[in-house]
């Protein structure tokens, strides 16, 4: 059949001279165009939707009253958050209603560059699951750490015109942006008419207007109802993020109203796997936006057509003819419970269970990153010249720190020592990729750390090995349990591995079930707390993960050391230095 002789078997589907496939009767069906909900059939031939209305089918499926909505879309996530591969992402999340999600692969382009990326878009293509990808744009983030690789734009035009690739991802160094960076200018022009996402925190007035002129078209990133009003005002969507760390809705939801709702969408950004399992993904987002008030047509329509329009994606985000059949079954609005979950007209979840099974794709060459030497607890000393330094100060369930400056305890060599009455320990960064050898030291406080030391490989973004502790000799413990697992996190205490959570996928992601990672996740979370004493109203691993990303204001740490987001420039320990 050519391609007019499908066009006019199609048109003979829709109008009823053939019977389709298969026909979803007696359904309450979710119109995210007009914000409708109607009884109608929905005929379903080939996987595409053929008509709405009255209908016939080779097979029935009755849906006894339920309402059916769209499959739900991720505008916005790293699934390599999950701490899983993208195979055992698909397991979780596509039962509970996401059968799309937009997915910047920039962790672990930041540690194997190309191969990297097509690692996942090959896993992700044999899922059930729709993996659309943003070609990162900051790999390294910013000049001012040693990534495991480098991309520019010669090194991204090699997937630009994959067809699973939208545009260009979140584009971090907004400086170099503002400031005409000509390595990003050109990256930027490589995404030319496609989609250019935003990632630009604090942002405003004429800064964010030169932001955007080259094409930044979506910010998730947003802290404030005045900096999304002020996005949305612009003609830029904004995804409102709800991950494990950085947890928005709450806080913007209340700016969705009928003139804004349009340019409004859902994201997790990065979520952990105990998380995703509890409360769940994107229908997460649903039902906490509707348990705020909003109505749950407008929740639906943040989670389905708003993303597709923004991505420019034709056959999905809604049920109408020539869409993708992606459907899913509730049994109740209000609560968005979901009962059954379709894939182009095939089933495949059933009351959160995954009705399909993904091969496993070859990871040999991603494994073996962690390339460093072995380290002793000398690696970790600090000497000062003045015991008044800057000190990062982090803030629970917050991506952004505080500098902050504070009087330490240096023993007679002049080295600083932790103090048990002084919440302030040392922090590490050191490069892991092989190539510089390099070791970041500093100060945090607000961790609220005792008795050991916390290390792992996921450190956005270049994502070197960063460790917390104490203790020199235990962070030397951690750090070197990290390279024999080449990857993972780390617990040691007292002069003992306490715990470890695998991850030698990149150092990122684990090859086991979601189910398996979340349990050893939440196993080594519960170490923190007890054997740490770190306050249970703070993510360890994902705060510690973030402290290192010198995108996000106010104070992070590198393997090059301090770094002021603010004055965006390298500052010392020492405050008068």
């Amino acid at each position: 059949m050519n391609r007019l002789e499908r066009m006019k078997h199609r048109a003979d589907l829709a109008s009823g001279k053939i019977t389709a496939e298969y026909v979803f009767k007696n359904g309450k069906v979710i119109n995210v165009f007009n914000g409708k909900i109607t009884k109608a059939d929905i005929a379903v031939d080939s996987g595409k939707i053929v008509g709405i209305g009255q209908y016939e089918g080779l097979t029935v499926i009755d849906l006894e009253g339920k309402f059916v909505a769209p499959g739900l879309i991720d505008a916005h996530m790293h699934m390599e958050s999950t701490l899983v591969t993208p195979d055992q992402m698909a397991r979780i999340i596509v039962p509970r209603g996401t059968t799309t999600v937009i997915a910047d692969p920039h962790e672990i382009a930041n540690v194997l560059g190309i191969p990297g990326i097509e690692y996942m878009i090959q896993s992700a293509e044999q899922t059930a699951l729709n993996g659309f990808f943003m070609l990162p744009s900051c790999v390294p983030a910013t000049p001012f750490e040693n990534s495991g690789a480098v991309l520019n734009s010669t090194s991204l035009s090699e997937l630009i015109h994959h067809p699973m690739v939208l545009g260009l991802g979140e584009v971090m160094n907004y400086p170099g942006v503002i400031g005409g960076d000509r390595d990003l200018l050109e990256k930027m022009e490589l995404a030319d008419r496609m989609i250019i996402d935003g990632h630009g925190p604090s942002l405003t007035g004429k800064a964010l207007n030169a932001y955007m002129i080259n094409g930044v078209h979506t910010d998730h990133e947003c802290g404030t109802l005045e900096e999304m009003e002020e996005r949305i005002g612009l003609g830029m969507y904004v995804a409102i993020r709800q991950g494990s760390a950085a947890q928005n809705l709450d806080a913007l939801i209340q700016g969705v109203n009928d003139h804004t709702k349009h340019l409004c969408m859902f994201c997790t950004d990065d979520k952990h796997p105990e998380d995703i399992l509890k409360y769940g993904h994107i229908d997460y987002n649903v039902r906490r936006a509707i348990a705020l008030g909003i109505d749950p047509i407008t929740a639906i329509q943040m989670a389905t057509i708003n993303p597709a329009t923004c991505y420019n994606l034709r056959d999905i985000g809604a049920i109408a003819p020539g869409y993708d059949a992606d459907l899913i079954i509730l049994d109740d609005l209000n609560t968005f419970k979901i009962a059954e979950v379709y894939k182009r007209g095939i089933k495949v979840g059933d009351h959160l269970k995954p009705l399909f099974e993904s091969p496993k794709i070859d990871i040999s060459n991603v494994v073996n990153t962690v390339k460093i030497a072995s380290v002793t607890s000398d690696h970790f000393k600090l000497k000062l010249k003045s015991d008044l330094v800057n000190v990062i100060r982090v803030t629970p369930g917050s991506l952004v720190t505080e500098k902050v400056s504070r009087r330490v305890y240096l023993d007679a060599g002049g080295y600083f020592t932790a103090n048990p009455y002084i919440d302030v320990v040392k922090i590490a960064v050191l490069e892991r990729h092989g190539k510089t050898d390099t070791t970041g030291v500093g100060l945090v406080e607000n961790f609220n750390l005792r008795g050991g030391a916390i290390a792992t490989t996921i450190a956005h973004d270049s994502h070197n090995i960063i460790v917390i502790g104490d203790s020199d000799s235990d962070m030397a413990l951690a750090v070197n349990e990290i390279k024999r697992l080449q990857g993972g996190i780390v617990i040691a205490s007292n002069g003992k591995i306490k715990g470890a959570l695998p991850l030698p996928i990149a150092g990122l992601m684990s090859p086991d079930s979601m189910e398996s990672v979340a349990e050893q996740h939440m196993a080594l979370k519960e170490i923190a707390y007890s054997d740490l004493n770190i306050p249970r109203n703070l993510e360890p691993f994902m705060t510690l993960s973030f402290l290192s990303l010198p995108v996000i204001p106010e104070l992070k740490i590198t393997d090059r050391g301090y770094f002021d987001v603010a004055r965006f420039d390298w500052i010392d320990v020492e405050v008068n230095a």
